[in-house]
């Protein structure tokens, strides 16, 4: 006895949809119907060009879904090409940044530029380093970081471990607060205790505004990183007798070292480029000074400043001040990375 076995015709549930490469074909046209518009219009900027491009992307992805597709799966579609959009509005500035710095900052920047400073090369002549910029952003960062780590860490901890009622509420709340205070703010409040106890320029005060600026972006990133631990890892502790000090010195901290130190990182990339204290407290000095705690200092950011403020007359000073911007870049994206690096090597791991 033979069965015949009855095909199913395909399901027509699934309605009409558009290739994968119409995205791409969309945009091609939208670009090209910009450059024509503009072109015939007289408008000279690539930057309305290609808002104009991303407008004409959005308005002909959405009829073409809608005539094809159905007006539902256009408005997803258009959802989709504006998240692009946006993505592209953010890097677009990102790589054009990066993409100037280096090429206008390779001129000068070599082994004689980082080990070479200012002393007895004017501004408006060829040569000379910065040297003594990078000791005095490496050392008025480094103590800043002794400075704000720890009390930041500390405070992060009371705030997760401890905290409960006012204090600890209006203790968020200067740390809010702090967090938006404009970085001239800062420097000013340290020049202010400078002229009450007759003190000169130095390192180490500009290092002081540093931290304050630094201290509220610890406090933040540690207390997120605290509360991601388990409460179940806290409460096992405790069950067994252990004290809460010890709990949060052997448990807690070791399980959000990670972050911790992470968010420690990001932070010091954040006061790295901070000119605006340094300017005031620092004042700039063309010679090298290892000290930190006596006469005035160097660094990154304000050699950036004083080499730019002097290019009007000068492509030596120009080309210098692009080659530091240059090399402070290069330090912030090491900092990120090795926080990427501290980030993965500390991450819990999952067995299989």
């Amino acid at each position: 006895m033979s069965t015949t076995t009855a095909v199913k015709p395909p399901s027509t549930l699934r309605g009409a949809s558009l290739p994968k490469w119409s995205a791409g074909a969309i945009a091609a046209g939208s670009l090209a119907v910009s450059i024509g518009l503009c072109l015939a219009t007289g408008i000279e900027s690539r930057v309305q060009w290609g808002l104009i491009a991303a407008l004409l992307f959005l308005l002909g992805t959405y009829v073409i879904a809608a005539r094809v597709e159905g007006r539902r799966q256009a408005k997803d579609r258009i959802a989709t090409s504006l998240v692009w959009v946006a993505f592209l509005l953010a890097v677009v500035p990102l790589v054009s940044l990066v993409w100037v710095t280096v090429s206008r900052g390779v001129k000068v920047l070599d082994v004689y530029f980082l080990t070479h400073s200012m002393g007895l090369v004017a501004d408006s002549e060829a040569g000379g380093g910065i040297y003594h910029a990078i000791i005095g952003t490496l050392e008025q960062v480094g103590i800043a970081t002794l400075i704000a780590a720890p009390i930041g860490v500390f405070t992060a901890i009371y705030l997760v471990e401890y905290g409960r009622g006012a204090l600890a509420r209006a203790v968020t709340f200067f740390v809010d607060v702090m967090t938006g205070i404009p970085s001239i703010v800062a420097g000013l409040f340290i020049l202010s205790l400078l002229l009450i106890f007759d003190m000169g320029f130095s390192g180490f005060a500009g290092a002081l505004a540093l931290a304050i600026l630094m201290m509220p972006v610890v406090v933040r990133s540690t207390e997120e990183m605290l509360k991601l631990v388990p409460n179940e890892l806290r409460e096992a502790s405790l069950a067994l007798g252990i004290p809460k000090w010890r709990t949060i010195l052997k448990v807690v901290l070791p399980t959000a070292i990670g972050g911790i130190t992470t968010g420690v990182m990001l932070a010091i990339a954040r006061i790295a480029g901070e000119t605006a204290p340094v300017l005031l407290l620092v004042f700039g000095n063309p010679f090298i000074n290892n000290n930190p705690f006596e006469g005035p200092q160097a660094s990154l950011p304000l050699y950036i400043y004083q080499q730019y403020s002097q290019s009007a007359g000068s492509p030596a000073a120009y080309d210098r001040a692009w080659a530091a911007s240059l090399t402070l870049i290069a330090f912030v994206m090491i900092l990120n990375l090795v926080a990427r690096g501290i980030a993965r090597w500390k991450a819990p791991k999952t067995g299989r």
